[in-house]
């Protein structure tokens, strides 16, 4: 795997969403990180929900999460809701975190 994946997923676990305590990654709301040949990271993910009141500043910081990795020139992220996200797509972490066990 490409290092630079690993570090963006690293940097994604930082950025929380502010009502939930627990990253974006762990919640399960990452679909997808790849870095294409043209050295542009592209993010796929969703929200908890659609009307998240957040949801710019979650996206515009799961971008900055890629552009600060060495050897990155852009990042895209795109957001979808195929498929919806669920409880069950957070980590076995989060979901102790939040008490859903």
């Amino acid at each position: 795997m490409d290092k630079r994946i690993d570090q963006i997923i690293a940097n994604l676990k930082d950025v929380y969403d502010p009502e939930i305590p627990v990253n974006i990654y762990d919640l399960g709301l990452v679909y997808n990180v790849d870095v294409d040949d043209n050295d542009v990271a592209h993010i796929i993910m969703t929200l908890t929900a659609p009307g998240c009141p957040v949801a710019d500043m979650l996206v515009d910081e799961a971008r900055q999460s890629a552009l600060i990795v060495e050897g990155v020139k852009d990042a895209e992220v795109e957001l979808t809701f195929d498929p919806p996200w669920e409880k069950s797509m957070m980590s076995e972490e989060a979901r102790l975190e939040l008490g859903f066990f």
